[in-house]
This record gives structure tokens, C-alpha cells and sequence, in this order.
């Protein structure tokens, strides 16, 4: 599946739906889950129907089906280029340049 070609709806339908799976291979009933994380089934369904909703409920799913490792395959640390490191002398970057073509 190239999620790239996936609409925004789309890709929220995704997620809910391999939440689903992951929650169902776990074998864990919605209202179970629901529970340890916190969260109310209702919310819980709406993931799973692919309805959007907070990043703060999606991490406490994923905690709860000790899935949160998932996380970092989603979004990678950010590395920090060899000549970037050079150029800022060491220190973290803080701000981003703007467009200087004028």
C-alpha cells in the first residue's frame, strides 16, 4: 500500500483499521481497551471507523496494546547533518531561515 496516494480520510481510516487489528490480534474487546487507556469506548470506535481524533488518545491506545514502540517508526528522530553541525558550531538548531530570495 503506497500511502502517499491515501487522502487525509483515507489515512485516518487506515490507522484506525491497523489499531483494530492490533487490538484484536491482542485478542482485547473494545471496552477493555477502552478502559486501560483511558479513554471512552465511544472514542475507541471512533479511532477504529477512522474518525479523526487527538494525538494524545492515539498514544494512550498504543501504550495500552504496548504498541507504543510503534511511535518511532512513525516519526524518526531527526538526525542532524555532519556539515549542519559544522555550521552551528554544535549547538541545536532553534529557528527556521526564511525565504531569502527577496
Amino acid at each position: 500500500m503506497n500511502l502517499l496516494q491515501l487522502t487525509d480520510d483515507e489515512l485516518l481510516g487506515e490507522i484506525g483499521g491497523r489499531l483494530r487489528r492490533y487490538r484484536l490480534q491482542g485478542n482485547i474487546t473494545q471496552a477493555e481497551l477502552a478502559r486501560q487507556a483511558g479513554i471512552s469506548l465511544r472514542t475507541l470506535g471512533n479511532i477504529e471507523a477512522g474518525r479523526d481524533v487527538q494525538l494524545g488518545t492515539v498514544i494512550r491506545i498504543l501504550r495500552a496494546l504496548g504498541r507504543l514502540d510503534s511511535l518511532g517508526a512513525f516519526l524518526p528522530e531527526a538526525g542532524v547533518s555532519p556539515m549542519e553541525l559544522l555550521r552551528s558550531r554544535g549547538r541545536p538548531r532553534q529557528r527556521a531561515g526564511g525565504d531569502r530570495s527577496g
